[in-house]
């Protein structure tokens, strides 16, 4: 009999937590679902956007290069001899015609003075033998005249044939003599030519003592220092690089030089270069050089730009980043980048409508110009497009822009969802203590 009463106990107690379970559930599922369709009803995704808008591109092409002296100049003695001075400290900038070095002149001028005084010897040489020339030009005169009358009288037999040949004979010899004498006079002419340029060579390799600066540029370090013996033509004591202006030597892939060929002649190409110094601005300059051949094993083209670098802040050896601009592209669909989505179909765009709902548009993108694209095909100016919050969206969903616009419906979804988690939790609440009330009758019926 005992045995009945539990079991019947313990079959209305099982119902009661059934029943329990049930009403919990439903209320639990009521609220919840109550909350979810407000949210679904008129909820609206927060995004960024912002409009397409039409303007002039530029194309340019990023490239590494070498900044390069636009002259280099290795200065070196012409004349062999020990450094009297140095008058400019190393890594100076120097000018033109600035003064870098002094050699011991002693030698040459010693050289110079010597020429100078066999300069003065051959002139007087010269002058002997025009001197002597006269003279002798004098008495082949006499002996050509002594000569005829000596004929003439020979002819009347008032001398003899004798007399009259002996006559002859000595104004032949005068005559050899003037042709010898003019032979001496160009001779020391000649030789006072001669002597004139070895005068002006020893004063030139006077002149070679002092050594100045062929351009403006910035020094190295002396080589040889005051004291030393130098060699001509071989002993470097400095060099000296010409920065302004300066050169930026890069490459770009070959497929670009027919742009380039086709622009060169027309109109100067701008060329920007920044130094890896991240707090370095940009230089601008022009392309001034294209290689004359294609290096086959990279499919490059080296370039050279010139840059005035009055500022001096691209500097000899240093690497740069360049950007050349090739052409540019004409009332082009600019957008930023991130605006952009990949899809199955491929690249689209959350297009906004009027009703601020949104729509997959797909899109050709072309160039790219740091954070921005340009659109070939699927956009107009003025139109309206998602850049952030893409995560959420799909074709149709409404949206909530930067303006306020669509928020009290997600507002208020949010507050249903809380009251149907609060539903569920006072359900779950109710089914935990109707079944501690059935354990506990069950074990005073037992």
């Amino acid at each position: 009999m005992q045995t009945r009463s539990f079991i019947v106990l313990f079959s209305l107690g099982a119902l009661a937590v059934t029943a329990a379970c049930s009403d919990s559930a439903a209320t639990s599922g009521g609220g919840g679902g109550r909350g979810r369709g407000r949210g679904g009803e008129g909820g609206a995704v927060p995004v960024v956007t912002t409009k397409v808008v039409q303007r002039d591109v530029p194309v340019d092409i990023a490239a590494i290069g070498n900044v390069e002296a636009y002259t280099m100049i290795s200065v070196r003695s012409q004349v062999t001899g020990t450094i009297e001075s140095a008058t400019f400290h190393e890594g100076d900038f120097v000018k033109k015609d600035q003064l870098l070095f002094t050699i011991d002149k002693r030698p040459f001028e010693a050289a110079l003075r010597q020429a100078e005084a066999n300069l003065v010897r051959d002139q007087a040489l010269l002058s002997q033998a025009e001197a002597q020339l006269g003279r002798d030009g004098s008495q082949s005169e006499y002996a050509t005249l002594t000569a005829q009358r000596q004929a003439q009288l020979a002819e009347k037999g008032i001398v003899s044939k004798d007399v009259a040949e002996q006559a002859r004979a000595a104004a032949d010899t005068s005559a050899g003599t003037i042709k010898a004498d003019r032979a001496a006079v160009e001779s020391a002419k000649a030789q006072l030519v001669a002597q004139q340029a070895m005068v002006d060579n020893a004063r030139l390799q006077l002149g070679y003592t002092s050594i100045t600066s062929p351009i403006d540029g910035h020094s190295s370090n002396i080589a040889v220092k005051v004291g030393g013996l130098v060699t001509a033509n071989q002993t470097e004591l400095t060099t000296i690089a010409q920065v302004e202006p300066i050169f930026v030597t890069f490459s770009i892939p070959a497929a670009n030089l027919a742009s380039i060929k086709n622009n060169l002649g027309k109109t100067k190409i701008p060329v920007t270069a920044t130094s890896q110094d991240s707090t370095a601005n940009v230089v601008e300059g022009d392309l001034n050089f294209i290689d004359n051949v294609i290096d086959a094993s990279t499919d490059t083209i080296k370039l050279k730009a010139r840059f005035e670098n009055h500022d001096r802040r691209l500097w000899p050896g240093q690497f740069a980043r360049v950007s050349l601009r090739v052409s540019t592209i004409s009332n082009a669909m600019v957008l930023p980048s991130q605006a952009v989505q990949t899809g199955q179909e491929g690249q689209f765009v959350f297009l906004v409508k009027p009703d601020n709902t949104v729509a997959q548009q797909p899109v050709t993108i072309g160039q790219r110009m740091g954070d921005d694209v340009v659109v070939e095909k699927g956009l107009q100016s003025g139109q309206t497009v998602v850049t952030e919050g893409q995560l959420r969206l799909e074709a149709g969903t409404k949206i909530q822009t930067g303006d306020g616009r669509g928020g009290g419906g997600r507002r208020g979804g949010g507050r249903g969802q809380g009251q149907g988690q609060q539903n569920g939790q006072t359900g779950q609440s109710g089914q935990n203590g109707d079944a501690q009330g059935q354990a506990a009758r069950g074990r005073r019926g037992e």
